[in-house]
C-alpha cells in the first residue's frame, strides 16, 4: 500500500482515486478520446482537478492535468524554470497516479508568461498529435492553452469538449465521498453555532464571518467563502462578500450568514440562516415558514430520472401561486468539489437527478419588509432526497 504524506489534510484513498480513473477512462475508450487536458486555478471551482489528482488548485496559479487513457498523467503546476519529478518513482504518496511532475513560474498577470503551462502540456500530449483530445471545463480555460495548442504542433488533433463525460462520473458520489459530504455538513453546524453564539452590538459583519471561517479552518477546512450582512428588521438586503462586510451590527438588526465551504477532504456543502439581535418580527418567522415550504416543495421534486428544467418550472408555478416572487437565478444544484456543481435546477441544465448526487436547496426571496431564506443539504437516494444533512435547527435564531 502506498504510503500517503502526513503534510496531506484528509487525503482521499487511493481506492477511490483508482475507481475514479477507470470510470473516465471507459468513457473514453467509449466515445473514442485518447487523452484528457484541464486546467483549474482556484479551488472554489477547481473541482477537476481536484477530483482526478486530490490535489487542489489554489492562489490564481493553474495547475494543469495531461489524463492519457492508457498511461499515468503529467502535471504542469507552478515552480521553478526546468522544474520536474517522476513521483512514481521517487515520490511521498502526494501525486498518485502521476508520471511526472513538470514545473515554471508563470503568473496570469504577466502576460508574457502566458506560453509556459502550454509548453510544457504540449510535451505530455506530443504521444496523442494527430488524436483526439478531450477538454474538461473549457470555461475555466484560458485562451493561451487552447490557442497554443491548436495552432501549434497539435493543428492536425480533434479537439472536442469532454466536459459532459467527466461530470456525468463526477456528480455521482461514491460511499467515501458521501461520508465527506456528511463531515462538511457537521462542520458547519459547529461554524453556524460558534458565530451566531458571537454575535452582539458593535460587530462589523466581517468579524462574524470570520468566526465561522476561523471554526471551519480549525475543523479541516481548506477553502471557502463566507457571506454575511446585518440589517435593520425593515431594510432587507443581500449578503455578500469580505468587501461589503463592514457595517456595524445594531441592536434589534437581523444577520443573515452563509457557510460555504469544503470540509475535510475538499467536499463542499452550504449551510444559511437567520439570527436577530432580539426578537424576530411576525413578518420574518411567516417569511422563514413559506420558505421551508418552498424548500420542501422541491425535494418532492428531486427525485431520479426528473429533468431539472421540470424542477425549475414547477418551483416558479408554486411561487407564482403563492404570491412570491420567481427565482431568477439560481437556488438549488449540486455540490462537491466544485461549490457550484452540476446539475444546476434550472431550465437551462440538461441533466436530470441521479441517485448519490449532493445537492443544496436554497430558496432565497424579499418580500415586504423581509429577506426570507433557508440552505441546506441533501443526498439523493433512490426515492429522493435522505434526511437532511445539516442538524442546526430549521428556526430563525432569536438572541434576545
Amino acid at each position: 500500500m502506498e504510503q500517503l504524506s502526513e503534510r496531506l489534510q484528509t487525503p482521499i484513498s487511493t481506492t477511490e482515486l483508482e475507481r475514479r480513473w477507470a470510470a473516465v477512462r471507459a468513457a473514453m475508450e467509449r466515445d473514442k478520446i485518447d487523452v484528457l487536458l484541464m486546467q483549474n486555478n482556484n479551488d472554489y471551482m477547481g473541482g477537476y482537478v481536484k477530483y482526478f489528482t486530490d490535489l487542489p488548485a489554489t492562489n490564481g496559479y493553474p495547475l494543469t492535468v495531461v489524463f492519457p487513457r492508457d498511461d499515468l498523467m503529467t502535471l504542469v503546476s507552478q515552480g521553478p524554470f526546468g522544474g520536474t519529478s517522476t513521483p512514481t518513482a521517487n515520490g511521498d504518496g502526494t501525486a498518485r497516479g502521476v508520471k511526472q511532475l513538470l514545473n515554471t513560474p508563470s503568473f496570469a498577470s504577466c502576460y508574457y508568461t502566458a506560453s509556459y503551462d502550454p509548453e510544457l502540456a504540449a510535451k505530455a500530449l506530443a504521444p496523442y498529435g494527430g488524436g483526439t483530445i478531450g477538454l474538461v471545463g473549457t470555461y475555466q480555460m484560458p485562451f493561451a492553452l487552447v490557442d497554443y495548442l491548436q495552432k501549434g504542433r497539435f493543428s492536425n488533433s480533434r479537439f472536442v469538449d469532454a466536459s459532459d463525460l467527466v461530470d456525468r462520473i463526477k456528480v455521482i458520489k461514491s460511499a467515501e465521498e458521501r461520508e465527506l459530504v456528511r463531515r462538511t455538513a457537521a462542520m458547519q453546524d459547529g461554524a453556524m453555532r460558534e458565530a451566531f453564539a458571537a454575535v452582539q452590538p458593535g460587530m462589523r459583519d466581517r468579524e462574524i464571518a470570520a468566526i465561522a471561517q476561523c471554526y471551519s479552518q480549525r475543523h479541516g477546512s481548506e477553502n471557502g467563502i463566507y457571506l454575511c450582512a446585518s440589517m435593520p428588521p425593515d431594510q432587507p438586503d443581500k449578503f455578500n462578500q469580505r468587501h461589503y462586510q463592514n457595517r456595524v451590527v445594531e441592536e434589534g438588526d437581523t444577520v443573515a450568514l452563509l457557510v460555504e465551504d469544503s470540509g475535510p477532504g475538499g467536499m463542499y456543502a452550504e449551510l444559511g440562516r437567520t439570527c436577530v439581535v432580539g426578537k424576530a418580527s411576525a413578518e420574518l418567522k411567516d417569511e422563514f415558514a413559506f420558505a421551508l415550504e418552498a424548500r420542501k416543495f422541491t425535494l418532492s421534486l428531486l427525485r431520479p430520472g426528473t429533468p431539472c428544467k421540470d424542477i425549475y418550472e414547477a418551483y416558479n408555478g408554486f411561487m407564482r401561486k403563492n404570491g412570491r416572487p420567481e427565482e431568477k437565478r439560481l437556488y438549488a444544484h449540486g455540490q462537491g468539489y466544485d461549490l457550484v456543481e452540476r446539475p444546476l435546477i434550472r431550465d437551462d441544465e440538461p441533466m436530470a437527478i441521479v441517485k448519490d448526487m449532493n445537492i443544496v436547496v436554497h430558496p432565497t426571496y424579499i418580500r415586504g419588509h423581509v429577506l426570507s431564506w433557508v440552505c441546506d443539504n441533501y443526498l439523493i437516494e433512490a426515492g429522493g432526497p435522505s434526511e437532511r444533512l445539516h442538524k442546526f435547527p430549521e428556526a430563525i435564531v432569536e438572541l434576545g
